[in-house]
């Protein structure tokens, strides 16, 4: 079973509805205990960062997910408060993931970054990228950004390259909306059920 965590910034909705398409069991968490009884997590966000990373400590959320064995997605803020900060009201982060969130120069081109856009891969074969390929295009809506590291499975382009999919040990961050981005972002969502279900396959063996 998939736990969407429930916060002030999470679009319980739209993943919702994505899951259903899938045929995916799920149900919506927003405290620690509901949290535990999921063998994944998915842990949607939009708008502000330090009002989301409020929410979810308010809820006793966050020190769970720091500190959690199970898989866990994280869609755009999601991802992005996965990082140690971002300068999005001086947010300090999860820190699961090291690196700081900027702002897209506004300078440089339309701030936020939004649309359709493609993809690069950094040659890896974690499960999340499965039938991915550069060709695809996905939704992004974002000002902040993550910058590409060690931890980066895939990057995009948007001023400059930034990470568009990142994965560390049990977790796994998507900076576009799967929910939003049709056939594509379906399959995206439908290589980290696997990955949980594999899991659970594997640990009752």
């Amino acid at each position: 079973m998939i736990a969407i965590i429930k916060y002030k910034a999470g679009n319980t909705a739209s993943v919702s509805n994505a899951l259903e398409r899938l045929g995916a069991e799920f149900y919506l968490a927003e405290t620690p205990k509901d949290l535990e009884k999921a063998d994944g997590i998915i842990f949607p966000g939009v708008g502000h960062a330090s009002s989301a990373m409020r929410s979810l400590k308010d809820q006793g959320v966050a020190d769970w997910l720091k500190q959690t064995s199970k898989p866990v997605l994280g869609i755009c803020v999601g991802m992005q408060l996965m990082y140690e900060t971002s300068t999005e009201g001086d947010t300090v982060g999860l820190g699961i993931i090291p690196g700081s969130l900027q702002k897209f120069d506004e300078k440089e081109a339309k701030v936020p970054h939004m649309g359709w856009n493609r993809i690069k891969m950094n040659g890896s074969n974690h499960p999340i990228l499965k039938n991915l390929s550069p060709k695809h295009y996905l939704y992004f809506v974002h000002s902040y950004y993550a910058p590409v590291s060690e931890n980066t499975l895939a990057s995009c382009d948007y001023i400059h390259d930034f990470t568009a999919i990142v994965a560390k040990d049990n977790y796994t961050g998507v900076q576009f909306h799967p929910e939003k981005s049709g056939t594509v972002g379906s399959m995206v969502l439908q290589n980290f059920l696997e990955m949980v279900y594999s899991e659970v396959q594997a640990k009752s063996e």
